[in-house]
């Protein structure tokens, strides 16, 4: 067992990046829930839970990992958000309610 302090620093880019594309991920997926995609949404949930097993797998063996893994996610959550809504002050649109969705 590697000591706590001996990190593989192209594990820890990976988990990184790992991370980050996860988040980015997790964010579209749940763009697409809100959206009411369901296919999108399937197709992103099924990419998150194969990207977010590499960093688990990776950093099982090493607390420090996990680390790595925090800040992936937020880079991964900070890019995404930024992508998808610029920059902060211009909130999205609001949602267009569905037709027949019961109000008369």
């Amino acid at each position: 067992m590697q000591g706590i302090l001996e990190i593989d620093i192209w594990l820890a880019l990976g988990v990184v990046l790992a991370t980050a594309l996860t988040d980015a991920v997790y964010v579209m997926f749940t763009s697409s829930v809100i959206a009411r995609k369901r296919v999108a949404a399937a197709n992103w949930s099924a990419l998150w839970y194969t990207l977010s097993s590499f960093a688990v797998i990776s950093y099982t063996n090493n607390w420090v990992y996990v680390l790595f893994a925090a800040l992936g996610s937020w880079i991964g959550a900070y890019l995404t958000m930024t992508y998808l809504h610029g920059p902060p002050g211009h909130p999205p649109a609001p949602l267009a309610p569905e037709p027949n969705s019961g109000q008369s």
